[in-house]
């Protein structure tokens, strides 16, 4: 072969690749979760809200598919995070709690999500993914349970639970989680939902060439209660203080959705990225005044108000707009769609509880993609099967709703469906003993917090101011 016909065989061949690559990367969608912080279910304009004003969230919702039924794992940030990250009930590997070191009994090093469980990161990482995590993480503390070790490529954020929103003040009281940043020197804060959503904007502009996972975890509306004077003017008519701050935050969060999916569209790659929003769990309304009508309940309980979110996924290549989905989602399927929809596969040794929900919101499937849910946290535990579902206390009967019927949960027909409460009361426990030990436990006056939430009264319609 002369020297002419070897550059032309290179040449052809520098083309294919560029092509396959072209196609591989076009085949490959690009996914972002946006997780909020204690969010209402009745919070946003999706789903009821006629107090505060969403319309970037809105706008997301109206663009793809909106889940009427869709939960999380647990009704607390740690634990339902942890089911997030594995598409696995984090009770199936002991993960109960909050990751708090508050009692000397347990060992630090075990406080966490277990180094031998394979996350959504880890996963998407080996299909050629770059992962970034802005924001909070919450589980786990200790060097092994590090981000950076957990599948994800870059970290903008602090690996506790909480954080303030404004610079620490030195008469005021910190948090004592620092930022921390593989890939620069963290810039001083200005308010932390803003920062995140700078990070966010920054890291699609350095990632838009190649497949990405972008981990949005911010953690608004969680406490403490801290807004701009800015948003706070346009809720200057609501009474209430802390409402009207929770509104101004819930603003804010919105406004920064609006700029991950600005970005998006700025460079041009909005048409293949699935973005999916939702809260981690349920608002806890005496706490941060969130509001979940119409569901009874609020973080911390496994009644629809700690568990069923405002939850959206897009994706405007594969995806109508505007359809609403009725059947129950759940958070623990993000990793098996991810995966699918990336071009791997899961085997049955991984022991996910999530399916790939792609094809049920597409259309391809009729049916459920769950005929049964399970739920423990603490104190209390619960199951759905089919609109049916049980909840099982320390301190009383079971419960029994309809809660396709009774949303609300107002009407406990226990007593009128004997047979039913009785083999839902077995299947969950048979699951319920089965799983493993719990790798640690929080203080005390939080299980005494969770049973008298049952009993609390909850504002079940929208605000009229």
């Amino acid at each position: 072969m002369n020297k002419l016909s070897r550059i032309i065989v290179l040449f052809v061949f520098s083309i294919l690749t560029n092509y396959a690559l072209a196609q591989d990367k076009h085949i490959k969608p690009n996914f972002i979760i946006i997780l909020a912080d204690d969010l209402g279910y009745g919070d946003v304009g999706f789903t009821g809200s006629t107090q505060i004003k969403t319309p970037h969230i809105d706008a997301l919702a109206n663009a793809g598919v909106t889940f009427t039924q869709g939960y999380v794992s647990a009704p607390v940030c740690g634990p339902s995070r942890a089911g997030l990250m594995t598409g696995r009930n984090q009770v199936s590997f002991g993960f109960d709690n909050n990751p708090i070191v508050d009692l000397p009994q347990f060992d630090e090093n075990f406080v966490g999500l277990p180094v031998d469980e394979t996350t959504i990161a880890d996963r998407l990482a080996e299909l050629g993914y770059v992962n970034g995590l802005i924001g909070k993480w919450h589980l786990g503390e200790a060097e092994h349970f590090h981000p950076l070790k957990r599948g994800f490529h870059e970290f903008w954020g602090y690996l506790g639970g909480g954080h303030n929103y404004f610079a620490n003040q030195p008469n005021g009281k910190p948090y004592p989680y620092k930022i921390l940043c593989n890939y620069k020197e963290p810039q001083p804060i200005t308010y932390i939902t803003d920062d995140k959503g700078d990070e966010c904007v920054d890291f699609i502009r350095r990632h838009k060439d190649e497949p990405f996972f972008l981990y949005a975890s911010f953690n608004a509306p969680h406490a403490p209660m801290q807004a701009t004077e800015e948003d706070l003017k346009l809720y200057a008519h609501i009474k209430d203080e802390k409402r009207r701050t929770y509104c101004a935050m819930v603003h804010r969060l919105d406004v920064n959705v609006g700029r991950i999916m600005k970005e998006l569209k700025r460079q041009k790659i909005d048409e293949n990225t699935v973005v999916v929003f939702f809260s981690d769990n349920g608002g806890p309304c005496h706490h941060n005044a969130s509001l979940n009508m119409p569901l009874r309940g609020a973080k911390g309980t496994l009644l629809e108000g700690g568990i069923r979110v405002p939850f959206v996924m897009s994706w405007p290549e594969q995806l109508k707009a505007g359809v609403e989905y009725n059947y129950p989602v759940s958070s623990l399927d993000l990793t098996p769609t991810f995966v699918a929809l990336a071009g791997g596969t899961v085997d049955n040794k991984a022991r996910l509880d999530g399916v790939n929900i792609f094809p049920f919101i597409n259309g391809d499937e009729a049916k459920r993609p769950h005929e049964e849910m399970l739920w423990r946290f603490t104190i209390s535990a619960g199951i759905r099967e089919g609109d049916w579902k049980l909840i099982r206390m320390p301190d009383r009967l079971p419960m029994l709703y309809n809660v396709k019927e009774d949303v609300s949960e107002q009407n406990d027909v226990a007593d009128q469906h004997r047979e039913r409460v009785e083999r839902m009361l077995k299947k969950l426990g048979d699951w319920d003993i089965s799983r493993p030990q719990v790798l640690y436990l929080e203080g005390n006056k939080w299980r005494r917090e969770q049973v008298d939430l049952y009993d609390r009264k909850y504002q079940l319609v929208q605000p009229q101011d």
